[in-house]
């Protein structure tokens, strides 16, 4: 898709606008196309592109045929809200995830449990998110750094996420043994649970390779503690890849497994 994209600015640009688009252009290898009075669609058509990465009012855009992308913290500032007043957080419970630790979120897509993640973790722990696709990493990278809250909280715990744009089998495999305390996939279900517009877009540009066993392998050296796995409840991925299913959520249509590296489960 990189080829296949190209970066602009709206009709009416501050010279800020301008600069980040070029800078977005240099970043992820692809043209900067001068808007002017073009509209997107007539910009699509002449370039012969289905994507295009539009720079508005200081944030990230992008143009796809599902609709637009954009990076939102989804639901992180409730779930942040909720474990500062003592309830739990079915991730983070099923994670084991506790002040000081470093996770690797393998499957960043909008980053929502990143956040909840680095808010548990701290300012002594750290989170790296891995994203396989090089323009959501860009869309969502600026989104964590640029991000403005009035939750302080939620805005220190985005500011500490650091984006790597790889391919988490890839990256796994350059990670010396017991590295990160708690590595965490969450790929893209084959059948979407949820029906939801904003999520559509990310849908159609995510991976969504099924999670594979050298993966798995490679987690399991690099992991100290846990390696976690979102999916369907009744999904068979979860004994298919040799994880034990977290029980929580008894109305839940999303599960958790888990591998206990420290009771070897």
């Amino acid at each position: 898709m990189m080829g296949n994209l190209i970066v602009t600015t709206g009709t009416k640009s501050a010279p800020e606008n301008i600069e980040i688009a070029e800078r977005m252009a240099r970043r992820l290898d692809v043209s900067y196309i001068a808007r002017g009075r073009d509209s997107l669609a007539s910009m699509k058509q002449k370039y012969k592109t289905a994507y295009v990465l539009v720079v508005r009012h200081g944030d990230l855009f992008l143009e796809t045929p599902s609709g637009e992308f954009f990076f939102h913290p989804n639901m992180a500032h409730v779930r942040i809200k909720n474990l500062r007043q003592g309830k739990k957080d079915r991730f983070i419970e099923a994670a084991g995830i506790k002040m000081g630790m470093t996770v690797l979120d393998c499957t960043l897509g909008l980053g929502s449990d990143a956040i909840v993640a680095s808010y548990v973790t701290g300012e002594t722990g750290a989170v790296r998110g891995l994203e396989v696709s090089p323009v959501i990493a860009a869309v969502v990278a600026f989104g964590l750094k640029r991000m403005t809250t009035p939750n302080n909280v939620a805005l220190a715990a985005m500011r500490r996420i650091q984006v790597i744009a790889a391919d988490y089998k890839d990256f796994l495999c350059q990670q010396p043994d017991k590295s990160v305390d708690v590595i965490y996939f969450d790929p893209m279900f084959r059948r979407p649970l949820l029906d939801s517009v904003s999520l559509n877009p990310l849908r159609f540009l995510a991976d969504s390779r099924p999670l594979s066993e050298d993966a798995v392998r490679e987690a399991w050296r690099v992991a100290r503690c846990r390696i976690v796995m979102k999916e369907a409840r009744d999904s068979q991925e979860f004994s298919r890849l040799g994880f034990s299913v977290y029980e929580g959520g008894r109305y839940s249509r999303v599960g958790y497994g888990v591998v206990d590296l420290s009771s070897g489960k």
